[in-house]
């Protein structure tokens, strides 16, 4: 640019030196007029000559001037010193430590979360774990608490009826005993025991009981039902009444249940409830005077 101004500068002071000598030549004599104007001329095309010359060669210098800084550039890039290298590399890692911290903090919170979870469900199964384990304990208590309660009920029951032990007798004959066998052994059976409760027990119950029901008039002697034993069955009101049949047992307080006479003895027959298997003994006395009334049902 100083060089193209030095040559502008020359240029025009050239110019104004030959305007000048020009104006002079003209004032002293008219004569030289045409050789000074193609001299103008060529000063002229000389000077744009020169002018382009230069424009080339700033043009020259210009884009060496960018390819040097470009090189330069380069040069630091690769070196890491360009600054807008590490202007933007410093934004980078900004932006990598701050996701970095953000995946740190939700990997701790998911850590926390699922530490609270684990916590907690360990916790409800060792609770579930443990209700489970004496619910368990409770349920096999109680089945053998109802077995052993059944075998007690079967066995006192065994003991006071001797249901197993009553056989129907079997006709049979009496063959002569051969000289060498051995005397026949009388069969000894124990005594079944009687837990239950006596007849002046229950009466003096039937009494207490009796004191505190509405009152009902007397029982006429034409309300007494015929009542007894004979061969093991019963007969009662007309009808024969055998083991193992099926009746209604119905009271005084107008209560009807379902029952199978279980066995038939002496003085008192034995009732199983058909609801829960317990057994009860009924007295001859009782069926007289019509504390328990015995109709028939169908086995069905």
């Amino acid at each position: 640019v100083k060089q193209r101004s030095r040559w502008t500068g020359g240029a025009v002071a050239s110019q104004g030196s030959r305007d000048s000598g020009t104006r002079g030549a003209l004032g002293r004599d008219s004569v030289c007029f045409l050789p000074c104007l193609d001299t103008e001329d060529a000063s002229e095309t000389d000077l744009a000559k020169h002018e382009e010359e230069d424009f080339v060669e700033m043009k020259e210098q210009m884009y060496q001037d960018k390819l040097a800084s470009l090189k330069r550039q380069l040069q630091q890039l690769q070196e890491g010193t360009l600054q807008e290298y590490q202007k933007r590399m410093k934004k980078l890692d900004q932006q990598y430590k701050e996701r970095i911290r953000n995946a740190e903090l939700f990997l701790q919170l998911e850590t926390d979360q699922v530490e609270k979870n684990y916590v907690k469900e360990k916790k409800a199964a060792a609770k579930e774990f443990e209700d489970k384990k004496i619910e368990l304990k409770e349920n096999l208590i109680a089945e053998l608490e109802e077995k052993k309660k059944m075998i007690e009920n079967e066995k006192l029951t065994m003991e006071l009826t001797g249901d197993s032990m009553e056989v129907k007798p079997i006709m049979t004959r009496k063959l002569r005993r051969r000289p060498n066998d051995p005397v026949p052994i009388p069969d000894k059976r124990r005594k079944p025991l009687n837990y239950l409760l006596t007849d002046e027990q229950i009466m003096e119950d039937l009494r207490t009981l009796n004191k505190h029901l509405p009152a009902t008039p007397a029982e006429s002697p034409a309300q007494r039902f015929e009542a007894r034993i004979e061969d093991g069955k019963l007969y009662y009101d007309k009808r024969w009444y055998h083991k193992s049949q099926a009746i209604y047992l119905e009271s005084k307080e107008n209560t009807k249940i379902s029952c199978v006479i279980s066995s038939v003895g002496a003085n008192e027959i034995w009732v199983r409830k058909t609801s829960d298997s317990t057994k009860m003994r009924i007295y001859l006395g009782q069926l007289q005077r019509g504390v328990f009334v015995i109709r028939r049902r169908s086995a069905t």
